[in-house]
Formats: C-alpha cells, structure tokens, sequence
C-alpha cells in the first residue's frame, strides 16, 4: 500500500510542473478533468485524461507485443 502511495506522489511531484505543456495535448481540459482554484494556485485533477492516455499506452504496448 505505501508503495502505491510513494508512487503516487512522485507521478505528482514530476509530472505537476509540466502541466502548461501538457495542456497543449489536451490533458487537464477534457471531461471529466477537475480544475479548481484555492487562493492562488490551480489545481487540475485530470481524470479523463488519466483514462484516455492509459489506454493508449495499453493498446501501444499491445500492438508492439
């Protein structure tokens, strides 16, 4: 369990900075992708996005199998 916690956060740690370029592929402005603003900072929680890139992957590593 702490794994997958401990995997988690490092996906955010890495990945929350390039948020203004992944934007530009779509992620975080699809549906079912949450923003919110708290004070000054805005938050994306890409749902949809997370799906939709995870089965890509999938089908990639299915069709190079």
């Amino acid at each position: 369990m702490i794994r997958w916690v401990a995997a988690i956060f490092i996906g955010l740690f890495v990945f929350y900075p390039l948020l203004p370029f992944l934007e530009k592929l779509g992620v975080g402005r699809m549906p079912g992708d949450i923003r919110f603003r708290l004070r000054a900072m805005i938050f994306c929680l890409p749902f949809g996005s997370t799906v939709l890139w995870s089965a890509l992957a999938f089908l990639v590593a299915r069709f190079l199998k």
